[in-house]
């Protein structure tokens, strides 16, 4: 059967959950912006996790290594477990902060989800309703 502007929406296939956007949603311009919206903040805040790992990773441990080591407290030079500030930031430091912005990425993306799936629903009951 074909399908005419009068025929009823598709059914999504079972595997796909209700409420992700669908391909038939996107030709709804509030739908459409909604996801471009998402995929847009997704990438904002990758490339902001990507560059504090940067900073820290390649700043810290290598090109600010020997100014973190001159570091003094009270005179004394300034250690973390033993070992100079920049030493510790190329060995241990930059790990854990990797680890770290994987935590973040994954609660920050955990209430994007959030919020856009409540977005494309209400979008939904409003374009039902009307």
């Amino acid at each position: 059967m074909a399908d005419t502007p009068d025929s009823p929406t598709p059914k999504p296939p079972p595997s796909v959950p209700k409420h992700h956007a669908r391909p038939y949603d996107l030709l709804q311009p509030q739908i459409n912006r909604a996801v471009k919206k998402y995929w847009r903040t997704n990438v904002c805040v990758m490339l902001a996790l990507l560059v504090v790992w940067a900073l820290i990773g390649l700043g810290c441990g290598v090109l600010w290594a020997d100014k973190l080591n001159a570091l003094t407290v009270g005179g004394e030079p300034f250690r973390l477990g033993g070992f100079p500030l920049g030493f510790w930031f190329a060995q241990q430091g930059s790990i854990i902060v990797f680890v770290l912005l994987i935590l973040t990425y994954a609660v920050f993306m955990n209430r994007l989800d959030r919020s856009h799936h409540l977005e494309i629903k209400r979008l939904r009951r409003e374009r039902s309703k009307g």
